[in-house]
């Protein structure tokens, strides 16, 4: 039987833990963000080190010819990656919705978090961009840049993580589009990936 990574089995171990010491409480939507990209991080594979980069005349290595469509709106992401219902693996009961959903993408070269949730009438989407950054394991860096893209205020920052050595630099994005707000996040192994691939993805973003 093929063994979990160790780092799995101690994220494991850790919600278990938790889950028997703690109060039966309503649950922490953070929390189960938290725990769900711990889970999901926890599942690339460690043992083998990622071959050296090569080089590419863009500094976007990735095909973002992929276009996921589903819950009213469209986005654009790399083409050998696809998005999973996080919402729906944490519990099958509560899948992803028009309101609001948490989708996440990875492989052993990227990890890609998309979630939405219904504000009407807000036109500030920074709410939901500290919702997807954690604290825990995510650090902005540099400044916020404010935009106005196609009529949707839009914010992105360069943030670096601890989530997985594998992938420490990335970014961070929040926009409105009607009466929703998305986030977007990724985790790259090269710090110029990040702003690319949320530029070509965000590019081909629609919502209805």
């Amino acid at each position: 039987m093929k063994k979990h990574p160790p780092l799995f089995l101690t994220v494991s171990l850790i919600l278990f833990l938790s889950a028997s010491c703690s109060p039966k409480t309503t649950p922490d939507p953070n929390e189960q963000i938290r725990q769900s990209v711990a889970a999901t991080l926890a599942a690339i594979p460690t043992a083998t080190p990622i071959p050296p980069a090569t080089p590419y005349p863009s500094p976007t290595p990735f095909n973002l010819a992929g276009l996921f469509c589903e819950y009213s709106f469209c986005i654009g992401h790399p083409i050998d990656m696809a998005f999973f219902d996080v919402s729906a693996q944490q519990n099958p009961a509560a899948p992803s919705t028009f309101s609001q959903g948490l989708l996440a993408a990875f492989n052993g070269n990227l990890f890609i978090q998309v979630m939405w949730q219904t504000a009407p009438g807000t036109a500030d989407p920074k709410f939901l961009l500290d919702t997807i950054i954690d604290d825990a394991i995510d650090v902005i860096d540099g400044n916020m840049d404010v935009m106005l893209i196609r009529d949707m205020n839009v914010m992105y920052t360069k943030i670096t993580s601890t989530a997985t050595p594998l992938l420490p630099f990335g970014g961070s994005a929040a926009w409105t589009c009607g009466d929703r707000v998305f986030a977007w996040k990724v985790y790259t192994p090269q710090v110029e990936n990040a702003r690319p691939l949320f530029e070509e993805a965000l590019a081909r973003f629609t919502c209805g």
